[in-house]
């Protein structure tokens, strides 16, 4: 027997994040010290009391039946409390909160669960590859909406067909984004609901990042805006958040028709998430209001500050990003994205993502993500620089 892999998977992702792990090897195999700036995964744990939480309830003998795919009633419960207390937004955790193995777990399925064969949705690019896979899997044709620079990577709704908008059955928003560090305004989220108001398109907003924002501004939640429950489903994480990438937990709130679907959907696929990590989670949603929050957007803020000096005083003077814990830099004319970062890889060991792993319009550009010690950040930035002067590169 032959087995074959099927053709959507030649759809998934992105065959330049398998290109970039084997440049790193290659690099740790020739003795290079190699700083992985590449996948944005937190290099801290979660707070001691998170981390107690969840070892007692591991020695509970209680915790280890199936948990429901939903999520326990506490820990959405203790979802919607926290809502409250940081977006001042109500949120049923009976009919408008599901719990997730990570948000790209929803992100992923979504579709499934609310589209057919050959319908179409509306998808930003650059963007998160797993919003397209998602479509991909599902078989839904995606729109790939530009996300531009001049335009402060804000959707231009203007811009997007009349036709392909009566088509859409959703279209995804991710602010602030990976991998584009931008932010949205109320504004932005009002002109949104307006066209999906007009269109009867589901807006699809992956909040994942609302905590780790810097310089005083506080992302917003989509459903702070009246309305906005009638029209959108929006994502949030506890791995960027609270450090818990490992614990594979997050939520879905808001349009409660789209919430039932996703969780008869799971409720075919698994059973849930461990409910010693959803014991940990509420334990962090109450630390969080307890101690007024904000740990981990000022270790990011400060990490940026200092990386971002840095690479502008070894010749690479790249925007401050306001919020995320990734940089996203124009390279310098001449190079292609996938060019400048295998060859920084090949010559220094430090690991950086193509801008166009996450679509056409990343070309030009290179994510790096602030996920090492501050000592680490400005080696990588010594190092570049080094790397910019034995070329004879200089960016305007």
């Amino acid at each position: 027997m032959n087995i074959q892999p099927s053709d959507r998977l030649a759809k998934l992702g992105s065959a330049i994040f398998s290109e970039v792990a084997e440049w790193k090897r290659e690099a740790a195999e020739r003795g290079l010290d190699v700083i992985d700036l590449g996948i944005g995964s937190p290099d801290k744990p979660p707070a001691e009391p998170v981390r107690k939480a969840l070892a007692e309830a591991a020695l509970q003998e209680s915790m280890y039946g199936y948990p429901t795919s939903e999520g326990s009633l506490p820990f959405r419960a203790a979802a919607a409390e926290w809502l409250h207390y940081r977006f001042g937004i109500d949120v049923d955790p009976h009919n408008e909160i599901t719990a997730l193995m990570g948000s790209q777990d929803g992100l992923g399925h979504l579709a499934l669960a609310i589209t057919n064969l050959g319908d179409l949705a509306i998808v930003p690019d650059p963007g998160y590859p797993i919003y397209s896979a998602g479509l991909a899997i599902a078989g839904v044709e995606p729109y790939p909406v530009p996300l531009r620079e001049e335009n402060h990577y804000l959707i231009d709704f203007d811009a997007i067909p009349v036709s392909v908008a009566q088509r859409a059955k959703f279209i995804v928003v991710n602010y602030p984004s990976n991998p584009l560090s931008a932010v949205a305004d109320r504004s932005f989220y009002e002109q949104l609901i307006s066209f999906a108001v007009k269109h009867d398109i589901l807006i699809v907003h992956d909040a994942a990042y609302s905590e780790l924002a810097f310089d005083g501004f506080k992302p917003m939640s989509i459903l702070e805006i009246p309305g906005a429950k009638d029209v959108a489903i929006e994502f949030h994480s506890m791995s960027k958040s609270f450090n818990m990438a490992g614990c594979r937990l997050a939520y879905a709130i808001g349009h409660a028709p789209a919430i039932q679907a996703l969780r008869a959907l799971k409720s075919n696929l698994d059973y849930g998430v461990f409910l010693g990590a959803q014991h940990a989670g509420i334990e962090a949603f109450q630390q969080d209001m307890s101690n007024g929050g904000g740990a981990a957007a000022a270790l990011y803020q400060s990490r940026r500050d200092k990386f971002v000096e840095a690479m502008r005083e070894a010749g690479w003077p790249i925007a401050m990003p306001k919020a995320t814990m990734f940089v996203w830099a124009r390279i310098p004319e001449g190079w292609t994205s996938r060019q400048i970062s295998q060859e920084i890889c090949r010559d220094t060991g430090v690991v950086m993502i193509p801008g166009n792993a996450f679509g056409v319009e990343g070309e030009g550009y290179v994510r790096m993500a602030l996920v090492h010690e501050t000592d680490r950040l400005l080696e990588a930035a010594r190092r570049i620089g080094a790397f910019f002067r034995e070329k004879g590169i200089a960016v305007s």
